[in-house]
C-alpha cells in the first residue's frame, strides 16, 4: 500500500488535509503551502520480431512472478523516449530505437498511486537478449500465445498493437500462401509484391509526409492548401491501407468502390474541383513509386516484366479510385 505523506517536505511540521479548487490536498498550516500528488511517469516498450512479443517476468513486487512488457518510472534528467530504450536496456540486454509512442493510459497502482503509461513500438539496434536485475526472464513470446500480464496499460496497448498489425500479417500469409502453390514466374512476382507491400509498411509516415508537402506546394492542389493536415493524413493513411490490402489480395473492386464514391461526393460537397482531387490522388501514387525505387525495393535482382506487371496492378488500383471517385464526384 502506498505510504500516505504526514510531515511538511520543508519544516516537518504535521500536515493536515484542506481543499483546494475543489481537490482535498495535503496543506502545510506553517509553510502555507499545499502539496500535490501527480501521477508518476510509467514507460514501456513493444519489441516485436516474426510476431513474437519481447516480455519480461517480474522478479520483485508489485506482481511478482507475472509477465509484462519491459517496463519502469522514467526519471527526473531523461527524455521519455530515453527512459523507455533505458529499462528496455537493463531489463533486456537489447538496445533500441523508437518507432512511435502507441499508447497513453492512466492506472492506479497500490503501491505507487496514479500512474500514467506511456507505450512506444520500439525496434531493436542491438545487443543480446538477457535478463536484467529486475526480471526474472526475458523471452519472445508469439502474439498467439501471450500469458496474462502484470499491468492492464500492458494488456491494453498489446492489443491495440496486434489489431493494427493483423491485415498487414494476413496479407503476407496470403502471399506466402501463393508462393507455395504457384509457378516460379507467379513466386516471383509475389516475391516483388511482398517487397512493396513491405516498404510501403514501414514507410507509410514518411510517405505521407512527403505526399504533404508536396500538395502544399504542388500548383494543381492549391485548394489543398485550406484543408486541415490532419485530416489529409488520415485520408493519406487510408488510402495507403488499401492498396496494402489491394496488392495483397484482401481487397476488392467493391470497397473501392464504396470508398471513392463517398470521397468524391465529400469533395465535391466541400467545393473542391474534381481536377484537385484526381491530382491529389495521383501524387499519392507518385510517391509511392519515388520512394520504392529509391530504396531500390523493385528492381534489385528482379527481371524487369515483373515490375511492369506490379505496376499494371498498381495502375489498375488507382484507375478504379479515379473512377469512382469522379462517379461519386458526378452524383447528384
Amino acid at each position: 500500500m502506498k505510504k500516505q505523506r504526514k510531515h511538511c517536505l520543508y519544516c516537518g511540521e504535521i500536515t493536515i488535509k484542506k481543499y483546494e479548487d475543489g481537490v482535498q490536498r495535503d496543506f502545510c498550516s506553517s509553510c502555507q503551502c499545499f502539496f500535490y500528488e501527480n501521477p508518476l511517469p510509467v514507460v514501456s516498450s513493444i519489441l516485436e520480431s516474426s510476431r513474437r512479443i519481447l516480455l519480461v517476468k517480474r522478479d520483485r513486487p508489485p506482481s511478482k512472478g507475472l509477465w509484462c512488457l519491459p517496463t519502469g518510472f522514467a526519471e527526473a534528467g531523461e527524455s521519455i523516449e530515453d527512459a523507455a530504450l533505458r529499462e528496455l536496456e537493463e531489463e533486456t540486454g537489447i538496445k533500441g530505437r523508437i518507432v512511435k509512442l502507441l499508447d497513453v493510459d492512466s492506472y492506479k497502482s497500490r503501491f505507487y498511486g496514479d500512474l500514467l503509461f506511456l507505450t512506444f513500438v520500439v525496434e531493436q539496434v542491438s545487443g543480446k537478449l538477457a535478463a536484467g536485475a529486475d526480471s526474472a526472464q526475458a523471452k519472445f513470446w508469439p502474439v498467439n500465445r501471450i500469458p496474462p500480464l502484470a499491468f492492464r496499460p500492458n494488456r491494453n496497448a498489446l492489443d491495440t498493437y496486434i489489431k493494427g498489425k493483423r491485415d498487414y500479417w494476413a496479407i503476407f500469409d496470403s502471399i506466402e500462401h501463393a508462393d507455395k502453390k504457384t509457378l516460379q514466374p507467379e513466386a516471383s512476382k509475389n516475391f516483388l509484391t511482398r517487397r512493396l507491400v513491405n516498404v510501403i509498411i514501414k514507410n507509410k509516415e514518411k510517405i505521407i509526409e512527403q505526399w504533404l508537402e508536396d500538395i502544399a506546394v504542388n500548383p494543381s492542389t492549391s485548394e489543398y492548401n485550406s484543408f486541415a493536415q490532419k485530416t489529409l493524413h488520415n485520408i493519406c493513411d487510408k488510402i495507403l491501407s488499401q492498396i496494402i490490402l489491394w496488392l495483397g489480395g484482401l481487397h476488392d473492386v467493391k470497397r473501392v468502390k464504396s470508398f471513392y464514391t463517398k470521397l468524391g461526393r465529400e469533395r465535391k460537397k466541400a467545393g473542391f474541383k474534381i481536377s484537385e482531387a484526381l491530382s491529389a490522388l495521383s501524387l499519392i501514387r507518385k510517391h509511392i513509386w519515388t520512394f520504392a525505387l529509391a530504396q531500390d525495393a523493385l528492381q534489385k535482382n528482379l527481371e524487369l516484366y515483373m515490375t511492369f506487371e506490379l505496376q499494371r496492378r498498381m495502375t489498375i488500383f488507382f484507375d478504379l479510385a479515379t473512377f469512382y471517385l469522379t462517379r461519386g464526384y458526378e452524383e447528384k
